[in-house]
C-alpha cells in the first residue's frame, strides 16, 4: 500500500507560482548573473516547522579554502555523474548533512549566479522538505554545524541589516544565532523571501560590520557578493 504524501502547505503556493516567472527570477541574481562558468549548485531547502516555514543552512568549516566559517546553503560543484543541476544540489546536501533526498521535492531553480572568487556559476535549487529526516554534520572538514532557521526569525526586522564590504559593495544581511548571513547567500535568501511573499518591512538604513573572520577571501579585485 502506497502511503499518501504530505500536502504542500498553502504558504508555499506563492513561491511555486513565482518560480514560473522568469523576469522575477532574473532579478534575484541580477547582482552577478552567470557567465557560463563551471557549474555548481546550492539547495534552498524549505520545511514546515512549528513556527511555519523554515530553511536549512550550514556553517562552513573554518579550514575551508574559500568562504571559511561562513553561513551558506548546502551545495557544491557539479559532478559528471549528476543527472542535472538539481541532482547536484541534492547529492551535495546529502553528503554534507545526511538529509534523506527521498523526502525532498524540487520546486524549481533560479538562474545561475557567477561567483568570481571560486570561478563557479552557482544555481540555487529550491525544494520542499516534504518528509523531514534527521540531519547532522557528515564531514567536519566541510561543515561545522547545521542550523534550521524559521523564516519568522529571518524576516524579523531586528535581524535585518545591510553590510558594506571593504571593496565598497553593499548588500543585505541577516543576523541569526550569533552569525551573519551575507554576500550571495543573503542575496539568494532575500530573493526567495520576495518570491514567496514572506518579507516584512525593515530598516534598510541599518548597517552592520562584516566580522573579520568572514573576510578571509578578500583580495583587491574580489569581494562583495563574490566573497560568499
Amino acid at each position: 500500500m502506497i502511503e499518501a504524501q504530505p500536502e504542500r502547505p498553502e504558504w508555499l503556493q506563492a513561491l511555486i507560482n513565482a518560480l514560473s516567472e522568469r523576469s522575477r527570477l532574473d532579478q534575484v541574481v541580477a547582482i552577478r548573473p552567470g557567465i557560463g562558468a563551471r557549474p555548481a549548485a546550492v539547495l534552498i531547502l524549505i520545511g514546515d516547522g512549528p513556527e511555519g516555514p523554515e530553511i536549512m543552512f550550514i556553517e562552513r568549516a573554518a579550514g575551508m579554502r574559500t568562504h571559511a566559517g561562513q553561513i551558506a546553503f548546502p551545495g557544491g560543484a557539479a559532478d559528471t555523474n549528476d543527472h542535472d543541476i538539481a541532482d547536484t544540489a541534492l547529492r551535495e546536501a546529502a553528503e554534507e548533512t545526511g538529509v534523506d533526498r527521498g523526502g525532498i521535492e524540487v520546486l524549481g531553480v533560479l538562474p545561475p549566479a557567477h561567483v568570481e572568487v571560486s570561478g563557479f556559476d552557482v544555481t540555487a535549487v529550491i525544494a520542499w522538505w516534504r518528509e523531514p529526516s534527521p540531519v547532522a554534520v557528515m564531514d567536519a572538514r566541510e561543515a561545522a554545524s547545521i542550523d534550521i532557521v524559521p523564516v519568522a526569525v529571518l524576516t524579523d526586522p531586528a535581524h535585518r541589516a545591510r553590510v558594506r564590504h571593504p571593496s565598497g559593495y553593499t548588500g543585505p544581511a541577516f543576523e541569526v544565532n550569533g552569525h551573519l548571513i551575507w554576500g550571495l547567500t543573503a542575496h539568494l535568501l532575500d530573493g526567495v523571501l520576495d518570491l514567496a511573499g514572506w518579507q516584512r518591512p525593515w530598516d534598510r538604513s541599518r548597517e552592520v560590520p562584516i566580522p573579520a573572520r568572514y573576510l578571509t577571501d578578500r583580495r583587491p579585485d574580489r569581494g562583495g557578493p563574490d566573497a560568499h
